[in-house]
């Protein structure tokens, strides 16, 4: 038996496991943020740019740490970077999009 090919298989397998398993949370982020994102903007137009404060703060009480006023706001602009970047490849990771977020498109 050739023991170092089935070693390789096996670790080949997990690295390509890993690979589809981050890239589909990847995508569930994304996709989760954006949706938030577009909430938090409209919720803003009806209820005044602080209710992501409110949020923060409900949010956290609710569901633990991770939903910070900075979290929320990010959420919320790349909601708006993606409406005016349709085409940006879905291959980015939701880190990319926040070093993207400073930056006036």
């Amino acid at each position: 038996m050739n023991y170092y090919n089935e070693i390789k298989n096996e670790l080949v397998n997990n690295e390509i496991n890993r690979k589809v398993k981050n890239y589909s949370i990847n995508k569930s982020d994304l996709n989760t943020y954006y949706k938030v994102g577009k909430m938090l903007s409209e919720a803003g137009k009806n209820n005044g740019e602080g209710i992501i404060k409110e949020y923060s703060k409900r949010l956290t009480e609710d569901l633990g740490k991770g939903y910070t006023f900075t979290s929320l706001t990010r959420m919320r602009k790349l909601y708006h970077l993606l409406e005016k970047l349709a085409t940006v490849s879905q291959q980015l990771s939701y880190g990319h999009y926040i070093e993207l977020l400073p930056y006036r498109i």
